[in-house]
């Protein structure tokens, strides 16, 4: 039967809690997806961004959408060994978020870090199989939240003339933000669009939503009816050795059979998951 491996990362921003780099491009190589879901792709002023990095050197066609300004900073001295700074300190360093009041603030960056970096954070996703067809989904800014959060949809062709699955990626707001409406309204755009249990096309081609979803598997089986999990494990935090929550997600409609696990690999607060999808 046709199959294909998808896969979801979080790679906040390539850097850790300090703001130090990690090896995206080899993570995402031991990842080993057909089609691969970034989210907090950073991309600094005239820099390619993390995801188009990941792509050209594994050779995959990239497809992006930025959701929010900010920055990286670096502390001025070599920081601890730890992952980033203990939780009450984070606010100095490594990746940040602009609030969107805050994005044409011109203001010099404070004295206590060594280098800021400004530019740009957002979700991609990657495929190496042909992409057939295409569209976005923009969802409305929510009042807490300083990112713009939407889903990039490509239908992807498995061979010449054999089957076409949808991929769909996204990065959604917490819960607290409220997610809730934001999953609502994608759950309605993909059904227009023929996608998920809840089409109004009759039965629902074979596809797959991927993502940091900022929420647990139980309630997001309940707001995405017609979606199956395919990957259960804990993938956030890293940081403290021994994730508790399980955040980042592969559902599947009906027509998909999944084998799902999380991949231990990368420097992010996130591990990756990967799931292999047959056609049923």
């Amino acid at each position: 039967m046709p199959s294909l491996v998808v896969a979801s990362y979080n790679v906040h921003g390539g850097v850790d809690g300090w703001g130090r780099p990690f090896d995206v491009v080899d993570a995402c190589r031991r990842v080993g997806a057909d089609v691969l879901v970034l989210q907090e792709s950073w991309s600094g002023e005239g820099k390619p961004s993390v995801a188009a990095e990941v792509g050209a050197a594994l050779g995959y066609d990239v497809t992006e959408m930025t959701l929010a300004s900010g920055r990286i900073a670096v502390p001025a001295e070599d920081p601890w060994e730890r992952w980033g700074p203990r939780l009450f300190a984070r606010s100095g360093y490594g990746l940040r978020l602009a609030h969107p009041r805050r994005l044409g603030d011109s203001r010099p960056p404070p004295p206590r870090r060594a280098s800021i970096e400004r530019g740009t954070w957002g979700l991609a996703v990657l495929s190496r199989l042909p992409v057939v067809d295409s569209f976005a989904v923009e969802l409305p800014q929510l009042r807490s939240d300083p990112a713009r959060r939407g889903a990039i949809a490509v239908d992807v062709a498995l061979s010449g003339d054999g089957p076409r699955v949808w991929v769909v990626g996204t990065h959604l707001a917490h819960l607290t933000q409220g997610s809730p409406r934001h999953i609502a309204i994608l759950r309605r755009r993909l059904a227009d669009a023929g996608l998920g249990g809840a089409s109004r096309r009759g039965q629902s081609p074979p596809a797959a939503l991927a993502g940091d979803m900022n929420l647990w598997g139980p309630p997001l089986s309940l707001l995405l009816p017609g979606w199956r999990r395919a990957v259960r494990g804990r993938t956030w935090p890293t940081w403290s050795g021994r994730p508790v929550a399980q955040s980042d997600h592969v559902l599947v409609t009906p027509s998909v059979g999944a084998t799902g696990t999380v991949v231990h690999v990368g420097g992010s607060d996130h591990l990756p998951v990967r799931a292999e999808l047959v056609i049923l």
